[in-house]
């Protein structure tokens, strides 16, 4: 198999495999890499997507295994944010000309958004009682999530089963899509909401207090770590773990919302007619790796096992992907998880007018004003060159291009 990888050194610290040729890998997001290189349980190396750009904690866009410890900070605070995607039983000619009705509905199945401070007024939560398919999910999780929290109350989010089944703020979005041969397909990404957030906010407080009371000193504070076999790795491990889930049943309960509004506003059965894709692509899972078993972060990255399908999304107008995983051992069994920023949103907001992305999403169905500009395609790079870049990492199998965009 043909490498596209480049491969440098990090004095004091283990190598990197990088797959940024062609694309822009800026200098701050470098020297982060070089301090997850340091640490001493990072190996056999760091893999670096094509995605790659400055994150919080750990570069987003990067692949870290580790033996022995584990980085809260590098699987971040949206853990378990991810993609679903599903084919459904339509076709282009089944959609009406303009599609505002079928946003509408999906804005109305689906609470996105942010208001009230996130209080119990927020449009994007359920108010009152929950439906009936949200309580059947929230149920699914709630017994793991009661023993969680009881020890760590600290960790626990005020409404955790209020936003099962809302999609959030920022880059979060559910969109129709066409691929090359006219089908219709349902794509969304979420992750597990404010409590996923305050599992991720306590437990990197409790690794930096934990390097304090040990003396020990790190490159960056965010690189503070649980050693395997302490009380906080395990219990850190476990309440990933069901973030993860959250996140999860979030993403389908959300799809399938999604379909029903499509399917209600046409006034006929919409249903998937392909198996959904369901990847994470911000976690941590204990995989194998040239012969170690390993703890695997994946920030910012896909899962490419070969054969495994995965989802590769473009910005709002540019063009996402069903791929299929090469299974490429260099990068760990892993791929991008998107196009990847080249510019931070309040630089997308002074450079960038509503008239930009007015041009930038013709044809597209979607919120056209200035809540928006920060995600407006030109602030993330070229996703053709970003897929060129790991062409020895995924197949494409399907080309979707968005026509419908929900954005929180």
């Amino acid at each position: 198999m043909a490498t596209n990888y480049e491969v440098f050194d990090v004095s004091g610290g283990t190598y990197v495999k990088s797959w940024t040729r062609g694309v822009p890998f800026e200098e701050g997001a470098r020297q982060q890499v070089e301090n997850i290189a340091r640490m001493p349980f990072v190996g056999p190396h760091v893999a670096i997507m094509p995605d790659v750009h400055l994150g919080i904690g750990a570069t987003v866009g990067s692949v870290i295994a580790t033996q022995g410890a584990i980085i809260p900070a590098a699987v971040g605070v949206d853990i378990g944010c991810g993609m679903v995607a599903a084919r459904t039983n339509l076709v282009a000619n089944d959609l009406p000309d303009s599609l505002a009705a079928v946003r509408s509905a999906i804005e109305a199945a689906i609470p996105h958004g942010r208001s009230d401070h996130g209080g119990r007024n927020d449009d994007g939560s359920w108010r009152g009682g929950l439906p009936e398919d949200i309580a059947a999910g929230w149920a699914q999780l709630s017994p793991l999530h009661e023993k969680i929290f009881e020890k760590y109350p600290k960790a626990k989010h005020a409404r955790p089963a209020g936003q099962l089944g809302t999609l959030g703020t920022g880059n979060h979005f559910v969109e129709l899509c066409l691929d090359e041969d006219g089908h219709v397909w349902v794509m969304l990404h979420s992750g597990s909401r404010g409590q996923g957030n305050a599992i991720g906010s306590f437990f990197i407080e409790l690794a930096q207090a934990d390097m304090r009371k040990w003396f020990v000193n790190l490159p960056h504070r965010d690189l503070a770590y649980f050693p395997e076999g302490t009380d906080h790795f395990h219990d850190y491990v476990e309440a990933v773990g069901w973030a993860q889930e959250y996140a999860r049943i979030n993403r389908e309960l959300m799809l399938a919302r999604a379909i029903g509004a499509v399917g209600a506003t046409l006034a006929r059965p919409v249903s998937a007619t392909m198996e959904a894709v369901n990847c994470h692509h911000n976690y941590v899972a204990r995989e194998v790796h040239f012969g170690k078993k390993l703890l695997v972060t994946r920030k910012g990255a896909v899962r490419a096992g070969a054969g495994e399908l995965g989802i590769i999304p473009g910005s709002m107008g540019a063009r996402s992907f069903i791929v299929r995983g090469l299974g490429n051992p260099e990068s760990f069994c892993s791929c991008s998880h998107g196009a990847g920023r080249v510019m931070s949103r309040t630089e997308a907001k002074r450079r960038f007018t509503v008239a930009d992305q007015v041009a930038a999403t013709s044809g597209v169905e979607c919120r056209k004003d200035a809540g928006v500009i920060d995600e407006i395609p030109m602030a993330y790079k070229d996703i053709d060159a970003v897929m060129a870049a790991q062409a020895d990492l995924v197949e494409i199998v399907h080309t979707l291009r968005q026509v419908v965009c929900v954005k929180g």
